[in-house]
């Protein structure tokens, strides 16, 4: 990296990057190494972790020239933090199960931010905004559960998801009747993101991970909607070319097959 980053020879394009552009590339190599392990391709994981681990290489070398840190201090930074963080293992500390050594990791990282001088004593404090939505919403979820706040159960969370849903199609209607009114368009999409947030704490109470199951109803739809353009192709029209029940009708073949095992 150092050679490619070198104004003497080195790659235009490499020169050319800085933290904010290489920024986006970081987040889509992580989201490459969990696609590799939600398909179980264990010669991809190997190439996607190389290709994350060479953008950390890229942060630190750019942060070396900048006379920030190296690579070795990214390293040494995690070290440290590890053992600091897991007072069981490398400490006195005693062992307590998953739950246990999850609160006490949250409690370190509290006491490291007053520590840091981060005056922020809230239970939601150090989320960081980078994160996917739904991702910092779970975040926001569970950090609010362990202050109490929370439902006591799944049937509740059901409840409030059927009645954000009424709040959309309320709004929806809202919308048909004024389509060009400002006010009833960000109406909607504060109702769509309240029923989002609470299908995100549905899923929290289910122990089910959001964005591994977002990934296989990803999965399913590409595999059934390849299915139905290979069905269409089959029988000479294409599927672009299909009534929408058509398109219906293929789609219920698809899933019919996938039942029987046929598909």
């Amino acid at each position: 990296m150092a050679k490619l980053r070198d104004p003497q020879g080195g790659c235009p394009w490499d020169l050319a990057q800085d933290f904010s552009t290489i920024a986006p590339y970081t987040i889509e190599e992580a989201y490459e190494v969990a696609d590799a392990i939600d398909r179980g391709d264990m010669d991809g994981l190997r190439d996607e972790l190389g290709d994350l681990l060479l953008q950390v290489v890229f942060h630190a070398q750019m942060a070396r020239e900048a006379g920030m840190f190296g690579f070795d201090d990214v390293a040494r930074a995690i070290a440290d933090k590890m053992e600091r963080r897991h007072p069981h293992v490398f400490g006195d500390a005693s062992h307590g199960d998953a739950d246990a050594v999850r609160a006490g990791w949250e409690e370190i990282k509290q006491a490291e931010r007053a520590a840091a001088g981060d005056a922020d004593s809230s239970a939601l404090a150090g989320i960081a905004r980078g994160l996917p939505e739904w991702q910092r919403a779970l975040k926001l979820q569970a950090r609010a559960a362990r202050a109490g706040f929370d439902w006591p159960g799944p049937e509740p969370v059901m409840d409030k998801l059927a009645e954000e849903l009424e709040e959309v199609r309320v709004e929806f209607e809202a919308l048909a009747v004024a389509p060009d009114d400002a006010g009833a368009r960000a109406r909607l999409e504060d109702e769509l993101g309240d029923l989002l947030f609470v299908a995100a704490n549905l899923a929290r109470h289910a122990k089910v991970d959001v964005g591994g199951a977002l990934r296989r109803a990803n999965h399913k739809f590409e595999r059934r909607f390849r299915a139905m353009e290979a069905l269409a192709s089959a029988e000479g029209t294409p599927l672009s070319e299909r009534t929408l029940d058509a398109q219906e009708a293929l789609w219920a073949r698809v899933k019919d097959a996938e039942r029987s095992g046929d598909g």
